[in-house]
Order: structure tokens, then sequence, then C-alpha cells
């Protein structure tokens, strides 16, 4: 499966700002999708994951309360809704598809990135 994510831009501190990941292929639905975001300087962190079929989620404690996963497999589109967005936030984010997993080796297919800039 291939991968394209967007959305990303340029937000101020509170703002809300929600990326898409756009799948290629018939087999989406098998996969689960987990968002991944890296800082300047800094490793490549889990975000988020939901399953195939949608029903489950999984976040990391940074985001949690703030960050909703979706997606609209009739649109083979996963979702990012970032709300109250902070500093911290900013990272170019990624989209994976693959396994139910908080790590990277969960995931075979990546997209390229969006970037995400959080301004104070």
């Amino acid at each position: 499966v291939q991968l394209q994510a967007s959305g990303g831009g340029l937000v101020q501190a509170g703002d809300s700002l929600r990326l898409s990941c756009v799948a290629s292929g018939r087999t989406f639905t098998r996969y689960a999708t987990g968002w991944f975001r890296q800082a300047p300087g800094k490793e490549r962190e889990f975000v988020g994951v939901i399953t195939g079929s949608g029903g489950s989620t999984l976040y990391a404690d940074s985001v949690k309360g703030r960050f909703t996963i979706s997606r609209d497999n009739a649109k083979n589109t996963v979702y990012l809704q970032m709300n109250s967005l902070k500093l911290e936030d900013t990272a170019v984010y990624y989209c994976a598809a693959g396994r139910l997993s908080a790590t990277m080796t969960g995931y075979d297919s990546w997209g390229q990135g969006t970037l995400v800039t959080v301004s104070s």
C-alpha cells in the first residue's frame, strides 16, 4: 500500500489542524494505520494508531485527549485531528501502514510526511 500525508501547515498554539493520509490499494482495510512525528534534531516518535476496521485506537501519552485518529475506509483515508496544539507538537508527521504497534518496526509502508509548525 502507498500512503500520502497532507494537511500540515503553520498554526498558533491552541489552534486545531487535521492531517489526512490517503492510501492507494484495495487492501487498505487490512492494515492498521499509525501516525508518527519527528521534531528537528529528535528521533521519530509514535503519536497514535487506528486498526483497519477503525474500532480501536492507541495514543501516546503526550497527545492523549488532544489528538484523535479516525478513518474513512470508503475514501481510503485516515485522519489525525489535532486540537489544543502546543509548541512541542511542531514536527514532520508521517503516516504508516502495518500492524497495531507503537514502534516503527511494526509498519511496512510509510508516507512522505507533512510539516506542522506551531507558533506562539
